[in-house]
């Protein structure tokens, strides 16, 4: 299937496309090398997400490009690919891209990287416009639900790499 959106693989340079909207939630996780390689491990198995409360359709173990995943959340279900990964000593993450039959149309990204000092961010970054009617209907709660989830990709992060068991 193709991607529903021409500029396959903007996230990687966080551009956003003529005509989508962006969006960008960074996320402070916690601090130090133990943080890093847990937050990449949940972030490149898809563990984060399903923490989150979404379902991962795929047969894939881990992130990689061109696997195909579809997201669900109650009986909405979302198309996805994955469009590019990286997994480096200080960087890890992956990005996917729409196919047909997901409401959006567009690319969402999910980074998790440690700075300088130690810090650990994960960042989400994305550009979407709908592609159904009903994601047209919602408008700006459309956008407003995609800024919560990238928060709360990060809050749930943050509690599994501190430990916590309640998400």
């Amino acid at each position: 299937m193709p991607f529903t959106y021409e500029d396959v693989g903007a996230t990687r340079d966080g551009r956003c496309p003529p005509g989508f909207h962006p969006l960008q939630v960074r996320s402070r996780i916690g601090e130090g090398h133990e943080v890093f390689k847990s937050a990449a491990q949940a972030v490149l198995t898809w563990e984060l997400h399903r923490a989150v409360g979404v379902t991962i359709t795929t047969d894939a173990p881990h992130a990689a490009a061109g696997v195909d995943v579809t997201v669900g959340l109650g009986p909405l279900k979302a198309p996805c690919r994955v469009v590019w990964t990286l997994d480096e000593p200080r960087r890890a993450g992956w990005a996917y891209g729409t196919l047909p039959g997901h409401p959006e149309s567009g690319e969402e990204a999910f980074v998790v990287d440690r700075t300088g000092d130690g810090t650990v961010w994960l960042t989400v970054t994305a550009f979407s416009r709908p592609a159904k009617w009903y994601a047209r209907a919602g408008g700006p709660a459309t956008r407003g639900l995609q800024h919560a989830y990238a928060r709360r990709c990060g809050t749930v992060l943050r509690r599994m790499c501190a430990g916590d068991d309640e998400f």
